[in-house]
């Protein structure tokens, strides 16, 4: 059937602006819309470190409580998980979390690919297992990862001309979903948000641009958690834990507002972090 995807459902009642903006801006390269946030992450950092003082086999990072929370926000706001292909509107199936693992913190150690499917059911903790699991693995066996790492390690070794028929083919069958279930399910191109935590090398956030293959519409990077002096609402000056997001989107998934708001969503849960124990769909009521 025309439109129909494996891993989303068509949106039938998109409005008539949406529709033409995809035809004048078909790309999702040229829909590029970045977003700086610098959040306060006291109360977050106040929150792991008395878990981890507690729990000293089993700690929580920040990168585990950031993707907890974004998830969360995803399941709170539902269009986030929306992407356009092929000019046509599509809400995906599941969210998925995606980031590249390096086997060493060295220059030329491998990088792997890695998606994370983050069920309605899943909290903090059960989404620290599942990254921590997943990282585990990759340092300690060197896993050359899934089907999408193999497939790019044998086209790469093809001759130029060949090559760049094989990525044409691949993003025609891509725009037309035939490509494999084994490609799909664990490249970073197709998955709800894709996460880079250039914090943990000392960097602050960075942007990135989309691609035009594959699915995925936002793209996340997480700086390094500094002091910062901030004027609070009662003007007092305090020394507080900042950290600055770089965020990438494409603009026609929704409208400015619509991001916005989201990304309230995020700051309220970092001004309440129990929220990360809940399940991931569990509604959250926004703070004034």
């Amino acid at each position: 059937m025309f439109g129909k995807r494996k891993d989303a459902v068509k949106v039938k009642n998109v409005d008539a602006l949406h529709k033409i903006q995809i035809r004048l801006q078909p790309k999702r390269c040229d829909s590029d819309c970045f977003i700086t946030k610098n959040v306060d992450v006291t109360e977050l950092v106040k929150y792991i470190d008395s878990y981890n003082k507690k729990n000293s086999d089993d700690k929580i990072t920040y990168f585990h409580a950031f993707s907890c929370a974004i998830a969360k926000v995803i399941y709170n706001r539902p269009l986030l998980n929306r992407f356009i292909i092929n000019k046509t509107f599509y809400d995906r199936k599941n969210v998925s979390l995606s980031f590249v693992a390096k086997v060493e913190f060295t220059d030329n150690s491998r990088e792997v690919l890695t998606v994370l499917n983050v069920d309605p059911s899943d909290n903090v903790f059960k989404i620290k297992d599942k990254i921590s699991k997943r990282v585990k693995k990759i340092r300690t066996t060197h896993e050359v990862g899934g089907g999408t790492d193999n497939i790019m390690k044998i086209v790469a070794k093809l001759p130029k001309p060949i090559l760049t028929f094989v990525v044409w083919a691949l993003k025609f069958l891509d725009r037309h979903d035939l490509l494999p279930q084994s490609f799909i399910e664990d490249s970073l191109y197709h998955s709800t948000i894709l996460l880079s935590n250039v914090g943990s090398i000392g960097s602050n956030s960075i942007y990135h641009h989309l691609t035009d293959f594959g699915t995925n519409s936002i793209l996340m990077t997480i700086g390094k958690i500094h002091k910062e002096q901030v004027v609070m609402d009662d003007g007092k000056v305090e020394l507080r834990d900042m950290c600055d997001f770089g965020i990438t989107v494409d603009e026609r998934i929704a409208d400015g507002f619509y991001f916005i708001k989201s990304f309230k969503i995020f700051e309220d849960i970092m001004k309440n972090p129990k929220l990360l124990e809940d399940n991931v769909d569990e509604k959250i009521k926004e703070e004034n």
